[in-house]
């Protein structure tokens, strides 16, 4: 089922009256990023994906602040009458879901960041592809005129394997504009700069699971052990696996994320 709702399109899958999970994509990204692991996750929970502002299939927003985003996705659960649902976010997905948890505990059970970076000392240099599609001068100029190979070319180089990228996910794609990827940008900066994120859930009183792919080329892999200040955080690191883990291991993402969300309370 498709929907729009608060701003955002929402694609809900699997068993109605299933214990919800609500995954957030990272940026420049869309709800397709997870289509590889949602037929394991519909096994046991609705699924409820997001378009974020600006992305996908969702229009721009006044604001792309992280808080800004995790407001929106508040008003989406309580419209839908859930509580303590299982959060899932992907790369900057993570500081949506850290921003929504500190903003309503009462919505957000167990958290799960999969490669979400978590202070800005732990960037790496981008590849090459992507400095020249994401920066001035080039960027604004070829940002239009991408290929579907470009795009696939753009994932994989965030990839440490050869991955299969969902024809969905690339069209998708195409519907954020360069303005929408480089201000969200620029609003993940910003939130992270005022506090790391494992500085943030230490605050909190929620179950962690931090997936990290031991071969990420955006985040150093051994910035994971950050999140080792948050009390009780359970942190995986994922073997020959890059940035992320949905598409280049889908069948282990997935099965953590329903080992993590069947042991969590």
């Amino acid at each position: 089922m498709s929907e729009h709702s608060h701003g955002m399109h929402v694609v809900s899958d699997g068993p109605p009256d299933a214990p919800p999970v609500l995954l957030i994509h990272g940026s420049g990204a869309s709800n397709g990023s997870w289509d590889p692991v949602v037929p394991a996750l519909t096994a046991h929970h609705r699924v409820i994906r997001v378009d974020l502002p600006g992305c996908g299939q969702s229009p721009p927003p006044e604001s792309y602040d992280v808080p800004d985003q995790a407001s929106r996705v508040a008003a989406l659960l309580d419209d839908l009458g859930h509580r303590r649902v299982a959060v899932a976010g992907h790369s900057s997905g993570g500081y949506v879901a850290t921003a929504l948890a500190g903003q309503r505990p009462d919505l957000v059970g167990p958290l799960a960041l999969i490669s979400t970076g978590p202070s800005m000392d732990a960037l790496l240099p981008q590849p090459l592809i992507l400095r020249i599609l994401l920066g001035p001068p080039a960027g604004p100029l070829l940002w239009p005129l991408r290929s579907d190979a470009m795009i696939r070319k753009g994932i994989q180089a965030t990839a440490a394997r050869a991955v299969d990228v969902p024809d969905g996910l690339i069209a998708e794609m195409r519907g954020t504009t360069y303005r929408a990827f480089r201000t969200v940008s620029r609003r993940n900066t910003a939130y992270i700069t005022e506090q790391d994120v494992p500085g943030r859930l230490a605050e909190l009183e929620v179950p962690v699971l931090v997936l990290f792919g031991a071969a990420d080329p955006r985040w150093k892999p051994s910035s994971a052990r950050q999140y080792e200040k948050v009390p009780g955080a359970r942190i995986e690191m994922l073997p020959g696996v890059g940035h992320i883990p949905m598409l280049e291991a889908p069948e282990m993402t997935a099965g953590l994320l329903l080992d993590f969300t069947a042991k969590s309370p």
